[in-house]
């Protein structure tokens, strides 16, 4: 009876831990759709087609009572071969000091846009504006006018929250890769570097996800 129930606990627990990684998965999705999608209003699309990797987390969650501190998880894909490789899993941490209460969400979309962001990004962990060059990054029309910028910028970062644009939410903040998240995606113990370089079949679950970056 205890082994059946032991059994029946974890059974539960990777189906739940899936359902979790479908959810948050769609949900990147759409906030890829919404802020790649809005035309004028959007991420540019020349940027989109000249990004090296792209980085997204919905609803990225800041909390602060004197001391704040924010968390997301989300995920990275890499071109590879023409396409967009699976995406690999990643966690943001951060935490700030001074007055400060409240607590929102912010969905946050972070463009590789060379072959050294690409490897900071894929290092066991990096912080944002520390270990990387990061910019904020122009809406619509406005990249024609900022074209130094993204010129020079490692990456570039677009944070939205209720629907309006802001500065870079993860400045400062820490990111690193999932690993208890890709197991669960790819059945085994497997890196973001390995996965986006390498000829990683796409789960099933982020086929669509994959599918929406493929437009750009």
């Amino acid at each position: 009876m205890t082994r059946q129930f032991f059994a029946f606990t974890i059974i539960v627990g990777a189906a739940t831990a899936i359902a979790a990684d479908a959810e948050r998965l769609k949900d990147a999705e759409l906030v890829l759709t919404e802020m790649a999608g809005a035309g004028d209003a959007g991420i540019p699309t020349n940027l989109l087609q000249k990004a090296k990797c792209v980085v997204v987390v919905p609803s990225l969650k800041k909390l602060a009572l004197g001391i704040g501190g924010q968390y997301g998880r989300g995920y990275v894909s890499c071109r590879r071969d023409g396409g967009w490789s699976a995406p690999g899993a990643i966690r943001v941490e951060g935490g700030s000091f001074g007055l400060q209460i409240g607590g929102s969400a912010t969905d946050v979309i972070l463009l590789v846009m060379n072959e050294r962001g690409m490897d900071k990004l894929l290092s066991n962990q990096f912080k944002v504006g520390a270990d990387a060059a990061v910019a904020a990054g122009p809406v619509g029309r406005e990249a024609s006018a900022q074209t130094d910028i993204t010129m020079r910028a490692e990456m570039l970062a677009w944070s939205r929250s209720r629907g309006v644009y802001a500065g870079i939410a993860l400045q400062g903040s820490t990111l690193r890769q999932d690993s208890g998240e890709n197991k669960e995606l790819f059945g085994r113990e497997i890196s973001n570097r390995e996965i986006v370089t390498g000829k990683v079949p796409v789960p099933a679950v982020a086929l669509a996800f994959v599918k929406a970056l493929s437009k750009y």
